[in-house]
């Protein structure tokens, strides 16, 4: 009836209800009587009656409720500034008192949240000096690894905290576990979230931060070294006690709007190191050939070295960048198979990437053996010119011979560092990426095609080179004993009298050269690469002899010689290790016989070697009696017979 009496009239209550030594019996009363009355008031509204007496206790009730809610809501505060006071002076046993008290009303949530509201952790200078903490001075670009380090400090400094406060919350509050509930609550809801918005600023994909500025890759490391604190804290966290508080749901929460498109940023930001990597060679090889003076050495020398060359170097780090950007797709992708999707397209990038480099590479090693080809093509000259013109011509000759072999070395070179880039690639998504893409359907398998398809742009390039190099060994070749073999090296004036069991100056020179310049052809070539490569070299060999042989008039002696150059030859290219190579060499040997025996001995020659024939034919017509025996009309009838 007290409470029934005028709206906002909470003067003359008894001593239960206003004296402060009762305040748990006043809090107790007060509250079920506000229960009793709204029940009554539903209880009415439910009941449909015309009674007088019924619809006014109704709307007395509704007055009571009123002063009831009013009376409760300043013993709340009541209690609430006792409870801060007994905070301030760390009185547990009143603090408890009041929270025991507090317990009646709402379940005691305004007190839990009270108390936590006002802890010094959550104090603006608090939160400033965590900033300071972990990303050092303003205007100072903070690394990961002083990130690092200063989320470790400050989330230990929040733990230890934490583990104090929660000292203090199981002796005041009478369900401690939803009091620590609303303090983890509240670390990851406030206090982290603030300092996680400076330091995870994302960065524009349109307009990425230059790399003096950190680039991506700053972003993406910062990102990861959050994450990976946070969750340690979390879990630091969950240890201590947090009621039911979904730690691990919260925590992931603050990073959704850096994970959704977090795979994007990865892509971009590989992209972006690949291209400062490329302008850093550029300008590596610029400033080296400045340096060195490309203008004032030969021609000859300068091809080659002028190109950037590839580097294995350089393929191990784009490696490293993938195993990174990897490393963090395993730390964000949760799912087995988000992680597979987001491994394929960041290995995609690797594939792109390694492609593209060594593609190029080879480029600029081809256009060194084209270059070196412009030059040889220059100084070709004809029959008809001056001594003086000749012997600039041969000098330049001899320049664009250097240029070519040093064209061929490079190129080589860059076939090798190409297999050794591709090998490392293999090996790495063999180690790495296979396993990782099982989860996807059809993922490892398109990675494997990708793998092939992004190698055979390489593969084409190296072809074309390959050819280029064969061109260029076999100009060479075709120069040195253009240059070197005498008419007189296989129609001695002296013969009959002892032969001479050398060889020509010219196979001599022909063969040293191939030794030397196939030495780097022997090292960079495996495999069937390696056998394809020498067959296709031996068999233009062996063709571009038997063009040139066919200038020349053979007499016996010159016979003899021409046999010996062909065993030196022979010998040279078994180490070849091609059977077709090594067969048509023996069947020059054979057939330089139709030099050394008698006219009348020729029939029975190549009896047991018919397939040659057309070639001896050839060869006989080069003989120095091949007129004055009448050899023409004495094997006319033989092949005629034969056939």
């Amino acid at each position: 009836m007290e409470f029934n009496s005028s709206p906002g009239d909470l003067m003359e209550l008894s001593a239960l209800f206003s004296d402060d030594s009762r305040v748990a019996e006043a809090a107790s009363i007060a509250q079920k009587l506000r229960s009793f009355a709204e029940e009554d008031i539903g209880r009415q509204s439910m009941t449909v009656s015309s009674v007088v007496g019924n619809a006014t206790a109704s709307r007395g009730l509704e007055v009571a409720v009123a002063n009831l809610q009013e009376y409760c809501n300043e013993l709340e505060n009541r209690l609430l500034d006792r409870f801060d006071a007994a905070s301030q002076r760390r009185e547990l046993s009143t603090m408890a008192e009041c929270a025991k008290i507090l317990s009646q009303f709402n379940r005691g949530t305004s007190a839990m949240q009270h108390y936590v509201g006002l802890l010094p952790m959550f104090d603006l200078e608090v939160m400033n000096a965590d900033t300071r903490l972990v990303l050092g001075d303003p205007g100072s670009q903070p690394s990961p690894s002083n990130v690092a380090s200063g989320l470790s400090s400050l989330y230990e400094e929040i733990t230890e905290t934490v583990r104090k406060e929660a000292a203090t919350i199981m002796a005041v509050f009478p369900s401690p576990d939803d009091v620590m509930s609303i303090l983890v609550q509240r670390v990851l809801e406030d206090r982290v979230p603030k300092l996680l918005e400076k330091l995870l600023m994302k960065p524009s994909l349109v307009n990425p931060p230059s790399m003096e500025e950190g680039g991506l890759i700053l972003y993406l490391r910062m990102l990861a070294v959050g994450y990976e604190k946070t969750q340690e804290l979390a879990r630091d966290l969950r240890g201590v006690g947090c009621g039911d508080l979904d730690v691990e749901g919260l925590t992931e929460s603050l990073f959704l709007p850096h994970k959704d498109i977090y795979i994007e940023y990865e892509q971009a930001s590989l992209r972006q190191l690949y291209k400062a990597k490329m302008e850093e060679l550029r300008a590596e090889t610029q400033q080296s050939n400045e340096s060195t003076g490309t203008i004032g050495r030969s021609k000859g020398a300068s091809l080659a070295s002028s190109h950037q060359q590839i580097s294995v170097t350089v393929v191990t780090e784009f490696v490293r960048w993938n195993e990174e950007a990897i490393s963090r797709c395993t730390l964000f992708s949760s799912q087995p198979a988000t992680l597979a999707a987001n491994v394929r397209a960041v290995f995609t990038c690797l594939l792109d990437q390694v492609s593209l480099y060594i593609t190029e590479g080879l480029e600029r090693a081809r256009d060194s053996l084209t270059e070196a080809a412009a030059l040889r093509e220059r100084f070709v000259l004809g029959t008809s010119v001056s001594r003086r013109v000749a012997a600039a011509a041969a000098s330049a000759a001899e320049a664009a011979a250097a240029a070519g072999e040093s064209s061929f070395r490079s190129f080589m070179v860059a076939v090798q560092r190409c297999g050794s880039s591709v090998a490392i690639v293999q090996q790495y998504f063999a180690n790495s990426i296979s396993r990782l893409l099982l989860p996807l359907d059809g993922a490892h398998a398109a990675a494997c095609e990708e793998m092939a398809s992004a190698m055979s742009s390489a593969e084409g390039v190296a072809y074309k080179g390959l050819q280029q190099c064969i061109e260029t060994v076999m100009a060479e070749v075709e120069r040195l004993i253009s240059a070197e073999q005498k008419a007189t090296d296989y129609r001695s004036p002296d013969d009959g009298i002892a032969p001479d069991h050398r060889p020509t100056n010219a196979c001599t020179r022909v063969v040293a050269y191939l030794s030397r310049v196939l030495e780097a052809a022997f090292t960079a070539l495996e495999g069937l690469n390696k056998q394809a490569f020498l067959t296709e070299l031996g068999n233009r060999l062996h063709k571009g002899l038997l063009n040139h042989w066919q200038k020349f008039t053979f007499n016996p002696s010159g016979g003899l010689r021409l046999k010996r150059d062909i065993t030196e030859y022979g010998e040279f290219v078994r180490g070849f290790n091609a059977p077709s190579v090594d067969e048509k060499f023996e069947l020059l040997g054979i057939m330089a016989n139709v030099f050394i025996v008698a006219p009348e001995s020729l029939s029975t020659l190549f009896e047991g070697t018919p397939s040659i024939r057309k070639d001896a034919q050839t060869f006989i017509q080069l003989r120095e009696d091949y007129k004055s025996a009448k050899l023409a009309a004495r094997l006319s009838s033989l092949w005629a017979g034969s056939s």
